[in-house]
């Protein structure tokens, strides 16, 4: 693909999706990545940890990429990178503390020293060949999180990132749409934009109100307070830690990812706790009265192995839910967790505790703006072309539509999805031809080996189950020496089925008696045909059949 003299923007992910945010931005002589992250399986995907975008294009013209740029922390705009840089050697530019993050995660899969990272201050400016990054504070529900202004060789780019407009910001997190306004001034090629909640009217609730709503709940609560949220949202963590102190309570920790977060956000002097007030683990606040106790917990997604989950399922070490328990589940509900929050909320409720969760209780924004603060960026960008970003496709076609309400021409209001670039000129865009992206599937330690053909057959075994055929023949003979024996693998209960299984048996021996004598290629390929039909007759289903006929 060559852009001629123009500027290429090239969706690799983020766009059709909540996650997998990543785009690559190039022209003839210079390339840069802005962010790199991963997105959570749905539950169709058994057995995959995580998915990733595709490197390909990426890779194609590694000499031209002159670094990678980060707007924010969040997984789904960094938890790709230790992938991408095993591939590729070149610097990461981001704010102090998504660097922190991201060095995290590095050093999980032993790349901390290979990586180099550059942190960047708001305001600052990186050179990267023909493109110049500026870097603007937003507001976001995890700190230290930027807008990008792109000086290009077309015009100017503005990035947003994941942003809201907070009115009445705390402890200075805000966007700063004053400097986005200077650095639009002279006129903007394109903006690309966060698309996330474009659905939902008006503002977003501002973190003020949100500490507002806690610390009612913490003037009327009498036993212990159990919270969970994500573990980088640093800025409620602050908080919950300010309320702590003003009502008499300590603060304890459980779960591996917020601590680190919290040592992290600490030894940066991000967040701060007055003297003993954040204790360390929860261990630590043996020996304290009931209304003397805060928990911060992982969990907030109903994830099995996580402190929240495990509390539910009476299974923590050090803590166990008692009448009079109140915890608080300040985040979202994420799409696809649904049924496993409700889970953990029931059995919280089971035990005896009090929930108070985002729709009973305002204890919770977004990060994310709503429809006012995009009109509001809109206006503040005045761009000329528009891309919508960071969204399902009803969430760009939506943004689309506002933006052309605000002004830009409804034949500039373009909607990509991944895989779809398009090259800007100084007097026009061309959409160029779209290139499959498709995203890949990390399963352990195998990246890319797991494809729609092993998919369908995890599908498979998880809808009917596995039917396994075990015999043994002698090579001289041609008698049976062992089975055949039927194992189900999530078939059927073998006691209740027995019958089955043993008329399976059978005919599996009539299929024997009829073959000639050491075929025995052929003979499983008639044991699993006949005994797919044999089931689908008898039980109307249809399991995987595995044949292992062993010639001895």
């Amino acid at each position: 693909m060559s852009s001629d003299s123009g500027v290429t923007v090239y969706p690799l992910g983020g766009l059709g999706e909540i996650g997998l945010n990543c785009m690559l931005l190039f022209c003839p002589t210079s390339a840069a990545l802005i962010d790199c992250g991963l997105m959570f399986p749905d539950e169709l995907l058994f057995g995959v940890d995580i998915v990733i975008p595709s490197f390909d294009p990426i890779m194609d013209m590694a000499g031209r990429v002159k670094g990678i740029v980060l707007t924010h922390g969040h997984e789904d705009h960094i938890g790709a990178l230790p992938w991408l840089l095993r591939k590729l050697q070149v610097p990461v530019y981001g704010s102090r503390f998504t660097l922190g993050l991201v060095e995290n995660k590095l050093k999980e899969h032993f790349l901390d020293d290979k990586v180099d990272l550059r942190p960047v201050k708001a305001g600052e400016t990186v050179v990267l060949g023909d493109f110049t990054f500026h870097f603007f504070p937003v507001c976001h529900s995890v700190i230290e999180g930027f807008a990008l202004g792109v000086e290009t060789p077309i015009g100017r780019m503005v990035h947003t990132g994941d942003f809201k407009i907070d009115r009445h910001p705390l402890d200075g997190h805000a966007t700063d749409l004053k400097a986005i306004r200077a650095f639009s001034a002279p006129g903007v090629k394109l903006l690309c934009s966060d698309s996330t909640n474009v659905e939902r009217e008006g503002f977003a609730l501002t973190e003020r109100e949100i500490k507002a709503t806690l610390s009612d709940i913490f003037a009327q609560a009498t036993g212990r307070i159990l919270i969970t949220l994500f573990s980088s949202h640093i800025q409620r963590m602050q908080e919950i830690i300010d309320l702590a102190a003003q009502y008499g309570r300590k603060v304890g920790v459980s779960g591996k990812s917020l601590s680190k977060n919290i040592d992290l956000a600490t030894d940066m002097g991000l967040l701060r706790a007055p003297e003993g007030v954040l204790r360390g683990n929860v261990e630590d606040l043996d020996g304290l009265a009931d209304h003397e106790v805060v928990m911060l917990v992982t969990g907030s997604q109903g994830e099995p192995l996580a402190a929240l989950s495990r509390i539910a399922m009476a299974e923590h070490r050090f803590i166990a839910v008692r009448p009079g328990d109140l915890v608080i589940m300040s985040s979202r509900f994420i799409p696809g967790n649904v049924k496993a929050i409700t889970r953990v909320i029931n059995r919280l409720y089971k035990l005896g505790a009090e929930v108070l969760y985002e729709r009973v209780q305002a204890i919770h924004a977004s990060g994310h703006a709503h429809k006012e603060e995009l009109r509001i960026m809109l206006n503040t960008v005045k761009p000329e072309h528009f891309i919508p970003v960071h969204g399902e496709y009803r969430h760009l076609v939506k943004h689309a539509r506002l933006a052309v309400g605000e002004g830009v021409d409804q034949a500039k209001s373009i909607l990509l999805e991944d895989g779809s670039p398009v090259t800007f000129f100084d007097d026009c865009f061309r959409l160029e031809e779209p290139r499959p992206v498709e995203p890949i599937y990390v399963d352990g330690k195998g990246v890319g080996d797991v494809g729609q053909s092993v998919l369908k057959e995890r599908r498979l075994l998880a809808g009917e189950g596995m039917v396994i055929v075990v015999m043994a023949i002698d090579k001289d003979t041609g008698e049976i020496t062992l089975g055949p024996d039927v194992v189900s693998k999530g078939f059927v209960f073998e006691q209740h089925y027995s019958h089955v299984l043993e008329d399976a048996k059978c005919l599996i021996l009539e299929l024997y008696e009829s073959m000639p004598v050491g075929d025995t290629k052929k003979l499983k390929e008639r044991i699993r045909s006949s005994l797919r039909r044999f089931f689908r007759k008898v039980l109307d289903r249809d399991p995987v059949v595995v044949p292992l006929v062993l010639s001895l």
